[in-house]
């Protein structure tokens, strides 16, 4: 992921024709066309807010001289852009039409590119030219007008790389430069220039377990003294409550106040209603209404994998083929290794060690308090094994972790990207260098602390995999007993996510504990106990991981009790103030006034600190206000979002992730950044100037500092549901496939008897219905799909009707084209003698020979007024072809 800096531009140039997907933008009033919106273009006051930046070689200075900016080029480095001059505090209106006129020269004959240009993602331009320059001074003068959704916060630069071939050291001078909104007639203004305000009653989105304490905030003066909770089925009032507990909330600046209504635990659909302030967005009550919010996050990494095919059967309109197996070239040397598997990070396709250790430790631990939670039928290729889905999904990473370690020497190298961060397209897509950044002593720990958990995990299941996670784990302890502490920086013409870390001491720490726990040797123990006595180390974030020592240590045998008992106080002291801040804030969570990148993991990584303490000392509070935590994610929040994509009323539609953002859909089940104060990115720099902490947010696909997603991010929402019971607890020490088989509330699938086709069914439910069917020639006859159709008969306890989707539908071949997807399934609800049936039709004029392959669907339905579909049962199946009925 982008971590606080700016991705310079493409070299690529082109005038941008295609509208970029955006949230709401808001303008102020009519630019007069006699102004200059460059406001220092002449420079007689001296630079002014100019600025310059080099990469990739290029060297050189940026100053005035004579009244005329001069850039002093020492080198021009291998791109365009090595040098750049830029000026950023101007807008563009959609449909308005410009004039850019500027004065330039060069010390030497040369080329120049200029544009303006999106100052982020992609960094198309939205005009610009490539000019050839000679020590006389001579006036560009260039017309256009704006095609893309209006931009707040442009650039305008000037590429003085190489652009045309390198250029011995030179300067060029630039003036007058100005730039005219010549003609708004086409421009639309809205009225305001800030954001609509959010619902002023909000709560978790998602909904409540019946015994969990629920309540309601009301943002803004409020007039109510009462609020009632409504039934969204019958329309009836099922409680009336007392709004209470005014106060000022510092990190939205605003007055809120509160409700219970804990008391109402009848599962059904329910909205709060007030007379002035209005209503909540609708919620649910049930036992299960956590579990499909789950399944996604967790999915969430399955749709992240690299190196591997994605189907469309499980990816839906994200699938995509294998990406990054190319050899990867070690960086400064000429060796290339394999690197291929493992998870994109983030928005972006590249794989970090530090950022991915944090994601698989919060797995792990969810899976050890939890594993009921996680079965075998979650989504993935690997579903139906009879392994746990996490084993598998957390192995598939484990896997790509033993390739990013020197073989030789047992250090881990830091990270595999491309030397700059792709544009906007599919992983398949992003085909330039990969490269392998020199090995770290915060990587190399952080793989010693998660192989060492990857061998407690696997010792049970599969004791040869276990070890070799145990022998890796050793080996780069061994490195690190003999290396110094070292802090990467990224490579100068390596701009990607750098993930660095100003020590390495916690990761170290976390190694020693993890080891400890897991091998129960002295060298470990006395390595740790040396540790705690100097500083116990705290955090659940990848760039301070303590906390993950401190929880393998309060559980390992055989403990130090003066090293255990100054764990625990940390533990407990830092659950304490996370409850002392979380009661003083309107929303129940514990950032204060502190919203920066990632607030949302932090607001997770809290929950989860609450849920370690509450493991070695049993106080109420630390989960009560560990599931406030939760609910904030979940809509409990100033925005009144949800900010769980494809969930709740209202959720982020416009991630900064790059398969969401070329399917122009996003991802369900991912967490988004959320709220950042800091403001650093352009577009949030654009849109959320002067805004409150809590309220710096912006459903952008360019605000990759509010709206990105990681797989750090989701690991703790995994994590928090799971280890706060929320879904998965059965009986103690049921693993997942026992009892139920193969997981609990779902169908492994019939077979009917009928001389045509072979129909399997898996069905799961969860509040709505999922189910995958595969159909399949029995016979030597070849099936025409067009006449071909399923009655699908079941019960269920109410009698709601029900919606129905069709996500996937593709025939899977043995011969050429070996895959077909085809769209216009449709399913039709209706009830005879036999009971209540849905009648599926594929309605493709195409044809199934036979011994071939087989065609698949996935199919889901739901109640229409989403409520939860309880005690469903599967009665039979049905066969309609050709007008013959098969049973």
């Amino acid at each position: 992921m982008r971590k606080a800096f700016t991705l310079f531009l493409s070299a690529c140039m082109f005038f941008s024709t295609v509208s970029s997907s955006t949230s709401t933008l808001w303008a102020q009033t009519t630019q007069s066309s006699t102004s200059n919106l460059i406001k220092d273009g002449n420079f007689e006051s001296g630079i002014g807010i100019w600025g310059y930046f080099t990469t990739l070689g290029g060297k050189g200075t940026l100053g005035v001289n004579q009244g005329q900016l001069e850039a002093n080029i020492q080198d021009c480095g291998t791109e365009s852009y090595s040098m750049q001059v830029n000026y950023d505090d101007f807008k563009l209106y959609k449909n308005g039409k410009y004039v850019l006129k500027f004065d330039i020269s060069s010390s030497v004959n040369r080329q120049v590119d200029y544009r303006i240009q999106l100052n982020s993602g992609d960094y198309r331009g939205y005009v610009d030219d490539r000019i050839s320059t000679t020590p006389v001074m001579q006036t560009i003068t260039k017309t256009f007008t704006m095609l893309d959704e209006t931009d707040k916060m442009p650039r305008l630069a000037f590429n003085l790389g190489n652009v045309d071939g390198a250029v011995a050291s030179h300067q060029v001078r630039i003036d007058n430069v100005e730039l005219y909104l010549v003609d708004d007639s086409n421009v639309v203004y809205d009225e305001e220039d800030k954001p609509v305000e959010e619902k002023k009653v909000v709560l978790n989105q998602i909904g409540y377990k019946p015994e969990e304490t629920k309540t309601v905030v009301f943002r803004g003066a409020i007039e109510d003294t009462k609020f009632s909770v409504v039934s969204v089925d019958t329309g009836t009032t099922v409680y009336e409550g007392n709004i209470s507990n005014s106060r000022y909330d510092a990190a939205t600046q605003e007055n809120t106040c509160s409700g219970d209504f804990s008391s109402v635990k009848t599962p059904g659909t329910y909205k709060i209603v007030t007379t002035h302030a209005g209503e909540s967005y609708s919620f649910k009550i049930g036992e299960d209404v956590y579990q499909n919010v789950f399944t996604d996050a967790f999915k969430m990494f399955y749709m992240q994998r690299c190196g591997q095919e994605l189907t469309s059967t499980l990816a839906g309109k994200w699938s995509h083929p294998t990406c990054h197996t190319t050899k990867a070239k070690i960086y400064g040397t000429n060796e290339t290794i394999d690197v291929s598997g493992g998870w994109h990070d983030a928005g972006d396709y590249g794989r970090y060690v530090v950022a991915t250790s944090k994601a698989v430790a919060d797995l792990l631990l969810a899976y050890g308090d939890n594993k009921a939670a996680f079965t075998d039928q979650m989504g993935i290729s690997e579903s139906g094994n009879g392994v746990s889905d996490l084993l598998d999904e957390v192995k598939n990473q484990l896997d790509w972790m033993f390739k990013m370690q020197n073989q030789t020497n047992g250090g881990v190298y830091h990270k595999v990207t491309c030397a700059s961060f792709p544009g906007y397209v599919m992983p398949q897509e992003e085909t330039g260098q990969l490269i392998v950044c020199p090995i770290s002593t915060t990587a190399t720990a952080d793989f010693a602390a998660v192989m060492a958990m990857g061998y407690e995990t696997y010792k049970d299941s599969d004791l040869a995999y276990a070890n070799k996670c145990l022998a890796a784990a050793k080996k780069a302890w061994s490195y690190l007993e003999q290396a110094p502490s070292s802090n990467f920086k990224n490579p100068s013409d390596i701009e990607t996510g750098e993930y660095g870390d100003t020590s390495d001491r916690d990761e170290r720490y976390w190694a020693a504990a993890q080891l400890f726990k897991a091998t129960g040797e002295a060298k470990y123990h006395e390595a740790f106990k040396n540790y705690v006595n100097q500083k116990v180390e705290i955090g659940f974030d990848w760039g301070g991981v303590g906390n993950y020592g401190n929880t393998a240590y309060l559980k390992a045998a055989s403990t130090d009790t003066a090293t255990y008992n100054k764990v625990k106080a940390s533990i407990v002291s830092q659950a304490n103030d996370i409850v002392t801040a979380a009661k003083n804030d309107s929303y129940g969570v514990s950032n204060g006034v502190n919203y920066y990148w990632g607030s949302n993991m932090s607001t997770l990584n809290n929950a989860l600190t609450l849920i370690t303490a509450y493991s070695v000392e049993a106080n109420a509070d630390y989960l009560k206000w560990a599931k406030e935590h939760l609910n904030y994610c979940l809509g409990k929040n100033a925005i009144g979002l949800c900010y769980v994509t494809g969930y709740g009323a209202t959720s982020p539609k416009n991630p900064h992730h790059r398969p969401s953002i070329v399917q122009k859909a996003a991802i369900p089940g991912m967490l988004v950044g959320g709220p950042n104060a800091s403001l650093e990115d352009t577009y949030a720099k654009a849109y959320l100037k002067g805004m409150a902490p809590a309220k710096c947010y912006l459903d952008h696909i360019e605000s990759y500092s509010t709206n990105e997603v990681d797989i750090y991010w989701n690991s703790p929402l995994v994590a928090t549901l799971t280890r706060l019971d929320l879904v998965g607890k059965v009986d103690e020490g049921q693993e997942p496939g026992e009892g139920e088989n193969p997981g609990e509330g779902e169908n492994p699938g019939e077979e009917t008897e009928n001389t045509i086709v072979d129909i399997k069914v898996a069905t799961t439910t969860g509040g709505s219905i999922n189910q995958t069917y595969t159909l399949t020639p029995k016979s030597a006859q070849a099936i025409d799909l067009s006449k071909l159709s399923i009655k699908y008969y079941y019960t269920k306890d109410d009698t709601k009707t029900m919606n129905f989707w069709c996500d996937s539908a593709a025939a899977q071949l043995t011969v050429s084209p070996w895959y077909s997807s085809f769209s216009g399934v449709t399913g039709t609800f209706g009830s005879d003698t036999d009971g209540s049936y849905l009648e599926i039709k594929l309605n493709q004029n195409e044809v199934l020979q036979p011994n071939t392959g087989s065609v698949q669907l996935q199919v889901r339905y739901a109640n229409n007024d989403w409520s939860n579909i309880s005690n469903f049962t599967e009665k039979k199946i049905i066969l309609v072809y050709d007008g013959q009925v098969y049973h």
